[in-house]
């Protein structure tokens, strides 16, 4: 009865917007490494991470010692003052960010992240035309929203920007699909100098694009597509944003940033999740001449606080230490290979990619390509049943999302792709 009450409790007072998975939604109430349990004590291997936040896992010890230190030193003082977690987290992204010159400013989420970097492009190009792709996800702000190209993600029509979207993160029901990766990306740049020469009246601030899909289904372009682009936006000083908030913190395995699978620099990118490890924290970095283009003043209240910064330094501490990059590569290539062997015998798999521990399975109908919603929900209540945790996604709400915290043991990934397996077979 305990779960029915807070669901009735959440109703009466949460908007009806905000999703709940599950027909009988769940709350976790405790968590240790990549297990949590829900409030009437059943136990579950989480392959999600509260959509890829819980980076290295629950209960880090590090992280939880560095924000009980820090809380009880202070919980919080404003950006008016100087606080040396901040500056000493700046550092480090800005010398791990590969871009040169660069500065950061902190925010709480990543859609503030975008927003803050939208608002720095438009204002450096003096434009409010912006780029971006379709099917991405960037946010929820007003700024966020019109450059979200996924319309079930999009509940208002009014925008301050202008904006036009791009083919190429969505290979797998993209026009340009069947070709070789070459000529895919060239297609898909073309398509970009088509809506430069046709769309845009006066200069483009910003293309801003997600290295993976996230909402969108963890979908990914060809290696080198977004370099590619980026010859492309050069020629007139088009900036590049790379979206970082999901594909960050060496998510990837190959990378410790998605960008870097295509060959560029970008000229702003952002960051959220992973970072705080749980807590609310987010930013952008970028060439400082950028970063410094506002003519007025501005602060940010709770952005960079003395809590989130001295957790997050922790947390990206613990990530060196333990290796998490590589065991995100071995991980991953470990669970891919076993989805992929599944793929062969079960029609309704049309899709499986992704990166790293950062991995999609879109559910189709036999014999082609018509997005089977409910067998994914069905995957989505059937792993639940039997103690996993996994999201779904996709424009059609078609694809299962996974990505474990960067910790997770091999035995853990036998066990939760075992489930899936077992759940797969069971459609």
């Amino acid at each position: 009865m305990q779960n029915i009450s807070l669901l009735d409790r959440h109703r009466n007072v949460l908007p009806n917007w905000m999703a709940l998975y599950y027909d009988e939604p769940i709350s976790i109430v405790r968590g240790e490494g990549r297990t949590v349990w829900d409030g009437e004590g059943r136990e579950y291997l989480d392959f999600f991470g509260g959509i890829l936040t819980t980076m290295t896992g629950y209960n880090v010890a590090p992280v939880v010692d560095a924000i009980r230190d820090q809380a009880a030193k202070m919980l919080h003082t404003s950006t008016l003052y100087l606080i040396e977690s901040q500056i000493e987290l700046a550092e480090k992204i800005a010398e791990r960010s590969g871009i040169p010159n660069a500065k950061v400013f902190f925010t709480n989420s990543g859609s503030e992240a975008n927003d803050a970097a939208l608002m720095l492009a438009t204002c450096y190009r003096r434009s409010s035309h912006v780029l971006a792709m379709r099917h991405s996800y960037h946010g929820r702000s007003f700024s966020t929203v019109p450059v979200t190209g996924t319309a079930t993600w999009s509940p208002s029509p009014l925008s301050p920007f202008n904006v036009s979207f791009v083919h190429g993160s969505y290979r797998y029901r993209s026009p340009f699909g069947q070709l070789p990766d070459s000529e895919y990306i060239e297609a898909c740049a073309d398509d970009l100098q088509n809506i430069l020469d046709v769309a845009a009246s006066g200069d483009v601030a910003c293309l801003i694009a997600e290295p993976i899909l996230g909402v969108g289904g963890f979908a990914a372009p060809p290696d080198g597509l977004f370099g590619r682009f980026k010859e492309v936006l050069d020629k007139t000083g088009i900036l590049f944003i790379s979206d970082e908030v999901q594909t960050g913190w060496g998510r990837t395995g190959e990378n410790f940033w998605g960008y870097q699978a295509h060959g560029l620099t970008p000229d702003l990118m952002t960051f959220a999740k992973g970072l705080g490890n749980g807590l609310a924290i987010g930013g952008v970095v970028g060439r400082a001449e950028i970063i410094d283009c506002f003519q007025a003043n501005s602060i940010s209240t709770f952005g960079g606080n003395p809590i989130a910064t001295s957790g997050a330094l922790a947390n990206l501490a613990y990530l060196d230490s333990e290796n998490l990059q590589e065991n995100a590569l071995v991980q991953g290539k470990r669970f891919r290979d076993r989805m992929i062997t599944l793929q062969s015998d079960h029609p309704r798999l049309g899709d499986v990619r992704g990166k790293g521990l950062m991995f999609g399975l879109e559910f189709v109908e036999p014999g082609g390509k018509e997005p089977a919603r409910e067998k994914a929900k069905q995957v989505l209540e059937a792993t639940k049943a039997r103690g996993l945790l996994v999201g779904i996604g996709g424009f059609y709400g078609n694809v299962i999302r996974m990505a474990p915290p960067l910790s997770v043991t091999a035995e853990e990934i036998d066990r939760g792709a075992a489930i899936l397996e077992d759940c797969i077979k069971a459609l």
